[in-house]
């Protein structure tokens, strides 16, 4: 049975994340595909999607961080959010998305709290920069956009150039070339729920 999407919820299936409820991490800036290409995979296995951002209102998204895409409405802010509220978390990338990520203090205790519960996340292209700021590389294998990973190394990560990389729950890769491999394993993980903590006091 086929689904359809209505404000980011799938409607008329049930499938690997049925009844699961997803953060999608955003704001201005955004990398549009690297949104709706990861939300879509996850609605259509059944998933319900809320995008939470910096503030209120509508968030802008690009295409190729230089031309204005669509906008889209954010569900609630991350001061508002609740991490435990979510079962997995995902992290598009966009070059001004994720520079304004990583300096909210919200957006980086809402990303620790969902670490610590053992939240599968998915990151790709420059989303790692808010996992740099926050301290949760440390210890961790993952890819990104290349223009990241001396960051992720001087924090203490393990940079590997690969399509998608999965370390204990958290997924990754490097840019948009790479969605169809990142949208089927962020399901797989996504739908093996929460994992283990990471002994430094974090999870993926």
């Amino acid at each position: 049975m086929r689904s359809r999407t209505v404000h980011g919820y799938a409607t008329g299936m049930t499938g690997k994340l049925d009844g699961k409820r997803i953060a999608i991490l955003a704001t201005d800036g955004v990398e549009q595909v690297e949104l709706t290409e990861p939300r879509d995979a996850v609605t259509r296995e059944g998933a319900r999607t809320e995008i939470v951002s910096v503030a209120e209102g509508e968030i802008q998204a690009m295409n190729g961080d230089i031309t204005p895409a669509e906008k889209f409405t954010v569900d609630r802010t991350a001061a508002q959010a609740k991490a435990a509220d979510y079962d997995a978390l995902i992290m598009p990338g966009g070059t001004v998305n994720a520079d304004r990520l990583r300096m909210d203090e919200h957006v980086r205790d809402f990303v620790r709290d969902a670490f610590r519960a053992g939240t599968p996340v998915g990151v790709i292209c420059h989303g790692p920069w808010t996992l740099v700021e926050a301290d949760l590389v440390r210890g961790r294998t993952l890819t990104s956009y290349p223009s990241l990973r001396t960051d992720i190394r001087n924090a203490g990560g393990n940079v590997v150039d690969e399509e998608v990389v999965t370390d204990n729950g958290l997924v990754s890769s490097r840019n948009p070339d790479d969605l169809p491999a990142f949208c089927a394993k962020i399901v797989e993980e996504f739908a093996e729920g929460a994992h283990r903590v990471h002994d430094q006091g974090a999870t993926v």
